[in-house]
């Protein structure tokens, strides 16, 4: 991985999506789980055109200064569904059913069968994004532990067995991953938070095995969900200093809509902060000395060696000039603060 400046800047995954790729309207009102059917041009156009999109998710990245850069997550049709329903052992005609976060049932993958990864999924997701741009790049994966609870299991009936045999699919994709390019490769587990007693239970032992034999620098996010579904958000993790002790560099945290209390990040002394300073919930831009000023609040708890600047969430559910516009305050917050440490 290149040298990268201090207080880099990288999205936690996903950006806009272009109107003429995805409908909108209808992402909207769902975060889909299983194959959602959302997506405008017809099969024998759409990789073409998912390519033309993270094309212009790659440039936008670029064009604001941004250090680290992903696809976009601009072939899902959300940052789960792609990989799930991707895997063996999942029933794509007859749905299962879970609460989501806000407590409502949400059609999931059901498992008929044992879960097994028949093939990469991100894998030429990771190529393109490598052929396209000499920046430092992040490809993100579902995480096990989100998986499982994102699924009706009809075969295992044993969540633990479950999310592990989850997190061998997950260990062989990042390990191709890293070998198409990768410099970084986030585990999105969000649903740790919404259940921590059972991320405790199993779901660091299914973290472990994701990681088994990975040698390369491994992020994992953690957020309260989107702002455009969640809006009542905590303002503390019920699961966070627990992954001290795993073997991921990089902990992703949402700290600037829900004004986290940032002490908690004084137990992860040995991890590098992804810390979000961008707000998805308003769509007002930040200015850079807003940006600014969300930074230099964790320099009592973390030194800025150990910080990546970055917005709480996937920007997915923003309107593109909205999402380019905090991008690039976000960029030049980070930009003031580093002058101000003379670096």
């Amino acid at each position: 991985m290149s040298a990268l400046p201090l207080l880099p800047t990288a999205l936690v995954g996903s950006y806009p999506q272009p109107d003429w790729l995805i409908d909108r309207e209808r992402l909207s009102k769902q975060v889909p789980r299983v194959v959602a059917n959302l997506w405008l041009p017809g099969p024998n156009e759409l990789e073409a055109k998912q390519d033309e999109a993270t094309l212009l998710a790659i440039r936008d990245q670029e064009s604001v200064g941004l250090d680290i850069v992903t696809d976009g997550e601009q072939r899902r049709e959300s940052y789960s569904n792609r990989f799930a329903t991707a895997l063996d052992g999942v029933d794509l005609v007859n749905h299962g059913t879970t609460l989501n976060r806000s407590g409502k049932p949400i059609p999931v993958p059901r498992i008929a069968g044992k879960i097994a990864r028949r093939r990469p999924v991100e894998v030429r997701d990771m190529k393109f994004l490598r052929a396209n741009t000499k920046r430092v790049t992040k490809m993100t994966v579902p995480g096990p532990f989100t998986m499982a609870k994102q699924a009706q299991d009809n075969f295992y009936k044993d969540e633990a067995a479950m999310a592990l045999d989850y997190a061998a699919a997950v260990n062989a994709e990042i390990k191709d991953l890293f070998a198409a390019g990768a410099d970084i490769v986030q585990i999105d587990e969000p649903w740790m938070q919404q259940h921590p007693e059972k991320a405790r239970q199993y779901g660091l032992k299914t973290l472990e095995r994701a990681l088994d034999g990975v040698t390369g620098t491994i992020a994992i996010h953690l957020c309260f969900g989107y702002a455009a579904v969640v809006h009542d958000k905590p303002s503390g993790y019920s699961f966070l200093p627990e992954l001290e002790g795993t073997k991921v560099h990089q902990v992703s945290i949402e700290a600037a809509q829900p004004n986290l209390d940032l002490r908690v990040l004084r137990d992860l002394p040995s991890k590098t902060i992804i810390l979000g300073v961008i707000s998805l919930a308003d769509m007002t831009v930040e200015t850079p000395e807003i940006v600014a000023a969300r930074i230099r609040k964790a320099f009592d708890h973390v030194p800025p060696e150990r910080i990546v600047v970055a917005p709480d969430c996937g920007m997915k559910y923003l309107p593109r000039d909205v999402a380019f516009g905090k991008m690039r305050a976000m960029v030049e917050g980070a930009a003031v603060v580093r002058r101000e440490l003379g670096r």
